[in-house]
């Protein structure tokens, strides 16, 4: 037998039956057998002159039954039959959404109420990189019908190992830019909107408040915390993740249930961040690259819940994943009294300079030189100790001869670096490096140390751009 899903309007003919099992060979039977199984539908599927309705919608399986052969389209026992009126109120769907979405509308909690929350909805994504890619192709193609997307960044080849957005070809291209040309090919019946410029504080309150819900696909502590003051500020709902090598993060922030309760914030979490260079990004410590499509398409399903008020949102709840065990917990967290924006004495009432406050102006200085004063070192011959201190499977993927010194080891090999001289020091791209002249300087006191701008990434791009990069 075929199935028949029952639009919300007509279930009350059903006995609140959203999904009914008929025997029939093809539409025009399928309808007969329902309408004599539940007479009072009858009126409602033909009009007088016993011809469907304009206003209703058949689908078989996937397809309108205006583009097959009508009511004499043929079922099997596995066909399945939607019955989709128009509904007063909010916005129209057009025949090619109705197709589109099809799959959503025949779930019995979801249907098309849910399907017009999500088309009503306007959501902001800071990020189109590891996070926002999947996130945001879901959300596309979910039908949402407002995506603003954040993003000052260019795709870089290293991109493309979990950022699933972009191709070679859009190496080099703005990601806002490319994100918007694919969401638009994926889904050309929602808007999308393009911030290309980096989230400031200065700019942050003007973009948020034009949207519901914003989803933070970050990876840096100062972004993170504008992001979260702005939806607490703006009382917006903000869907958080992050990744860090083989583990993820995710939960849902600033949310207001249906009792009007606003759940806790990341500041709750954590009030303030970590000391600068003591958390180290993807980029220098690594993601595999399936995580983040896992956590992205988390913060989409909590994106979709919210937007069409189905399900138990993420809220006061943060969940966490490792993909090495596979193991994930669920822990409880609660609101905090003392949250210095939202807690009983708020000491923070607007945004604030984010990188003072991750402590980043006020982080020890080193001294640096650029790629381009380290080639010309190297070409004019000048005498000077050029140490690397990243791994060595990285030193086997790249290197520019430098002396190999891990930065694990890098203080027990102190007596193997010069105080006669000028030392360059570098790693990828010039956390790590920094990060072990500080020590080098507070334990030895060295002051000939100089901290490569960019690393090896930076060096090899300009003057060895044939060289592997990673």
């Amino acid at each position: 037998m075929a199935s028949v899903y029952i639009p919300t309007p007509l279930r009350k003919f059903t006995n609140n039956t959203a999904k009914v099992e008929i025997q029939a060979s093809n539409v025009d039977e399928i309808l007969i057998n329902l309408t004599t199984q539940f007479p009072d539908m009858k009126k409602h599927l033909y009009t007088s002159d016993g011809k469907i309705p304009s206003f209703i919608n058949i689908f078989v399986d996937d397809e309108d039954i205006r583009n097959l052969q009508e009511g004499a389209t043929d079922l099997t026992d596995r066909s399945v039959v939607s019955i989709v009126p128009a509904i007063a109120g909010g916005v129209d769907f057009s025949k090619e959404e109705l197709a589109r979405y099809n799959r959503h509308i025949i779930i019995p909690e979801f249907g098309l109420e849910a399907q017009r929350k999500l088309k009503e909805s306007k959501v902001l994504v800071i990020g189109s990189g590891g996070l926002g890619s999947p996130m945001l192709l879901y959300l596309a193609a979910a039908g949402i019908g407002t995506i603003g997307i954040v993003d000052f960044d260019v795709v870089d080849d290293s991109n493309l190992q979990r950022q699933v957005l972009y191709g070679v070809q859009e190496v080099g291209t703005s990601k806002a830019e490319s994100a918007r040309k694919r969401l638009a090919e994926l889904n050309p019946h929602i808007r999308i909107n393009v911030y290309n410029e980096k989230f400031t504080s200065a700019n942050a309150l003007d973009i948020v408040r034009e949207y519901d819900i914003v989803a933070d696909g970050t990876d840096n502590f100062q972004t993170r915390y504008l992001v979260n003051d702005a939806c607490v500020l703006l009382g917006k709902p903000n869907v958080y993740a992050s990744i860090f090598q083989f583990e993820g993060q995710a939960s849902v922030f600033n949310f207001k249930d249906e009792t009007g309760e606003v759940g806790p914030n990341y500041r709750d979490l954590y009030a303030y961040p970590p000391p600068p260079g003591l958390v180290p990004s993807c980029a220098e410590g690594g993601v595999l690259g399936v995580l983040p499509g896992i956590l992205g398409s988390i913060q989409a399903l909590e994106v979709i819940k919210i937007a069409s008020g189905i399900g138990e949102v993420l809220s006061g709840r943060f969940f966490t994943f490792d993909a090495l065990t596979f193991q994930t917990r669920t822990l409880k967290f609660k609101k905090n009294p003392n949250n210095p924006i939202s807690g009983l004495n708020p000491t923070i009432t607007g945004l604030i300079d984010y990188e003072e406050f991750c402590g980043l102006k006020t982080e020890k200085q080193v001294k640096e030189i650029t790629v381009d004063e380290l080639h010309l070192w190297m070409t004019e011959g000048k005498d000077f100790q050029l140490i690397d201190v990243r791994e060595p499977f990285e030193y086997d993927i790249v290197n520019i001869g430098a002396e190999l010194i891990p930065l694990a080891d890098l203080l027990n090999k102190a007596d193997t670096i010069s105080r006669d001289k000028k030392v360059v020091v570098h790693c990828k791209m010039g956390g790590r490096s920094k990060k072990g002249i500080l020590e080098l300087e507070e334990r030895f006191g060295f002051g000939n140390l100089y901290n490569l701008k960019g690393g090896v990434i930076e060096y090899i791009s300009t003057y060895e751009p044939e060289a592997s990069a990673y």
